[in-house]
């Protein structure tokens, strides 16, 4: 699918519950060739608004690692947890407009219900107090992912969802559909894991009347055993030390396939070749590969 936009501008946009493993890797080795292959912009944004979940030091840890894979992003740091202000406001606008509303309901009370049934749309709390707040969802939305195609959701399947939890804390849908605006963002490149957060951040950017980006869905890093490569999952950290294999990997993952002179190349020079000559088109829909994992971390080093 050809780029819409004449100025490209891409993220890689991490939360630092951890280390970067080799999944880290692989997507952001996608948005980076992706943007380096359209001469555009690859931003950096760490998305630190869910403090409880946040490891220490894993922010910087980060930044290192993408140092010393020399893949070196535009401009400064774009942090999350500095954007308070901007998010507040927006929820407030919303609750002003009636697009969103104060909800009281518990987990424990909506165990039974995979979607929400609009209690509190219909009912609102009597007290704002130890409230969370949702957004009203309607229609339909519809994508041409640059990978995994045409896809499309019914909000009556996902139902009015959380942007800002009882604690206060703001919730990723309502964080990353505003940066991304406020960024500049045109061009998404992520996991396919993050492919079901979409119609969410589809249905805030219609109202918000926001800029829509173009999105492409990279399928998921596997284990052996099939299991996400995950900070959850306790995935190992990434060395630099195994850059150059690393690398080898990750491109293979993505359907770049490796020359023999590009076998032996060093490190910067691999890279390099890889920006000529990426290709998204190269990288396979989910409905290509069984399970939808590229491969296997596990998987034995080229030499």
């Amino acid at each position: 699918m050809p780029i819409d936009s004449p100025t490209y501008t891409g993220r890689f946009a991490p939360t630092p519950s951890g280390p970067l493993h080799f999944g880290s890797l692989v997507a952001a080795l996608a948005s980076y060739l992706d943007a380096r292959a359209h001469q555009g912009r690859w931003l950096l944004r760490i998305e630190d608004i869910d403090p409880p979940r946040e490891q220490p030091g894993a922010a910087e840890n980060i930044l290192h690692t993408l140092e010393a894979f020399e893949l070196f992003w535009d401009g400064e740091v774009f942090y999350q947890s500095q954007q308070n202000e901007r998010y507040q406001t927006t929820v407030n606008q919303l609750l002003k407009q009636g697009i969103a509303y104060y909800c009281h309901c518990s987990r424990k009370q909506l165990k039974d219900h995979p979607v929400y049934p609009n209690w509190c749309r219909v009912k609102p709390p009597t007290s704002n107090a130890d409230c969370a707040v949702r957004i009203q969802t309607s229609g339909a939305f519809s994508i041409q992912d640059r990978i995994q195609g045409h896809c499309h959701w019914h909000m009556d399947d996902l139902g009015d969802f959380i942007i800002q939890r009882r604690d206060k804390l703001f919730a990723y849908q309502l964080a990353v559909v505003l940066d991304d605006a406020e960024q500049g963002i045109n061009q998404i490149v992520r996991g396919y894991d993050i492919l079901e957060s979409t119609p969410r951040q589809l249905q805030l950017i219609q109202h918000l009347d926001l800029p829509q980006p173009q999105y492409a869905h990279i399928p998921v890093i596997t284990k052996s055993d099939g299991q996400k490569l995950s900070k959850q999952n306790l995935a190992p950290a990434i060395d630099a030390e195994e850059r150059r294999r690393l690398l080898q990997q990750a491109l293979q993952a993505l359907g770049l396939p490796l020359t023999q002179n590009m076998l032996t190349a060093d490190y910067r020079e691999l890279l390099q070749w890889a920006i000529q000559h990426w290709r998204i088109s190269r990288v396979k829909s989910c409905a290509e590969i069984p399970e939808a994992s590229l491969l296997s971390f596990e998987r034995e080093p080229f030499e």
